[in-house]
């Protein structure tokens, strides 16, 4: 890759040039923002790479969640398409459901999701159970576990996306502290055509496609790194 980030355009053109962006480096050399950025927008007291995420995310409609070995990327509209039908294997969630390939915790968390155009991470936990109710005589209720481990295979699924993040605000109306990421279902997020758009190949072809963009983005690199941190 060649790029070097030091403005959110910066980020933006690499996100539709490459396709593909994770956040954090990986075993693939130099595949990420972290290895591509000025250290003055990566640790800034300023607006930089993670005060940036939820806007760019808006501006380009690009895919944003843990899809590189549970931790973040970037992956343009254009190159959604293929990379989620290959990772959710030609199947939309309701077909998956059906075929007895989802589990429990997977279903309950996705139609939390799923009945609202967009939740923030706080709210779904308080529906879900997943926090203790602030409720006196409730000291001997145990909330819910697994809300992390069970977002996360969701968002590797391509079925969930990180879709912008919100932010505390102090007296003054400023904000502070991190974003608090706000999630939909991927066919919200994009329309009911996504998934006419999304299986019109065989997962093969499109996991052949993807990783055929991945080779060319980074010449470099060991086939077999690809393949693995493709999944």
């Amino acid at each position: 890759m060649n790029i070097y980030i030091k403005t959110k355009q910066d980020l933006i053109d690499a996100i539709e040039e490459y396709g593909f962006l994770p956040y954090f480096a990986n075993e693939v050399k130099g595949f990420s923002i972290e290895e591509n950025c000025d250290p003055n927008v990566y640790f800034s007291d300023g607006p930089g790479i993670w005060e940036w995420k939820g806007e760019v995310i808006q501006e380009t409609r690009c895919a944003y969640g843990k899809f590189f070995r549970k931790k973040a990327a970037f992956i343009s509209k254009k190159w959604f398409y293929d990379f989620a039908n290959y990772r959710r294997d030609g199947y939309d969630f309701d077909a998956r459901v059906s075929d007895g390939l989802v589990n429990y915790n997977e279903e309950f968390l996705y139609n939390i999701i799923a009945s609202k155009h967009s939740i923030l991470s706080k709210t779904a936990k308080a529906i879900g159970g997943y926090v203790k109710p602030k409720v006196t005589g409730k000291d001997s209720w145990e909330p819910r576990k697994g809300f992390d481990t069970t977002i996360c295979a969701l968002q590797m699924k391509c079925y969930v996306l990180i879709t912008d993040f919100d932010y505390e605000t102090d007296k003054k109306g400023e904000f502070y502290g991190w974003g608090i990421a706000r999630y939909a279902t991927v066919e919200e997020y994009y329309g009911k055509n996504f998934g006419a758009k999304c299986y019109k190949r065989t997962p093969e072809e499109s996991y052949k496609r993807v990783l055929r963009q991945l080779k060319k983005i980074n010449p470099e690199a060991k086939e077999s790194d690809l393949i693995h941190l493709l999944g």
